[in-house]
């Protein structure tokens, strides 16, 4: 579950102080965040991913409040129980596929069978391609494997920015779908992040920023 109330942020250089309205998920809930370019969508899911902290108010996952952590304790509270797919997926290019999701086994202190790692691969399409370096992967299949890399430690909370803004609509469907049902086999919060107006229909909860 995930919890925040009366969150505030401002950047170091004056700018415009940001509220975010509060948000309250029980466990594997879905929420959409909508809003336009320069509103503040990315800093959101920042803090709600412990990567910034607010100046005011407080964001709960699971019994942690998390802007109370140490910096160390946070970078693992992440790497255990947050699961995050960036707008571009970051990857070390030496690594292949199997050898990422490993990577992220790993920095997650998580171990799991070699068969849950050909599970996720299967059911992302990714199989065929599981010892390829990841700098011989299609944007599309890059773009698989950072959602496998978001799930597969099994995360309580799948945050996502924007991950379908540069698809055309049917792969864009096919994202969210995978999403939704990865978020749903680890009941899993899973909180989507963009200006896409596309996917309103796949999600019950949204908010507008």
């Amino acid at each position: 579950m995930i919890s925040t109330e009366n969150l505030q942020f401002s950047y170091p250089n004056g700018g415009v102080q940001l509220r975010f309205p509060d948000i309250s998920l029980d466990k594997g809930e879905e929420l959409l965040i909508l809003g336009k370019s320069g509103i503040g969508k990315t800093t959101l899911l920042h803090l709600l991913a412990g990567l910034l902290k607010p100046d005011s108010g407080f964001i709960k996952i699971n019994d942690t409040t998390t802007q109370s952590l140490s910096n160390r304790k946070m970078d693992r509270f992440r790497g255990e129980n947050i699961g995050i797919v960036f707008q571009r997926m970051h990857t070390i290019p030496s690594l292949t596929v199997i050898e990422t999701l490993k990577l992220r086994l790993y920095l997650a202190k998580k171990k799991k069978p070699y068969t849950h790692l050909d599970t996720i691969l299967k059911q992302l399409n990714l199989s065929t391609h599981k010892n390829h370096r990841v700098t011989e992967l299609s944007t599309g299949q890059l773009q698989r494997l950072g959602i496998a890399c978001a799930v597969i430690h099994s995360p309580s909370l799948i945050l996502a920015d924007e991950p379908t803004s540069s698809l055309d609509d049917d792969h864009c469907n096919q994202s969210i779908e995978l999403l939704k049902s990865q978020a749903k086999q680890s009941q899993s919060n899973l909180i989507i992040i963009t200006h896409d107006t596309r996917i309103t229909a796949a999600f019950d909860t949204i908010i507008t920023l």
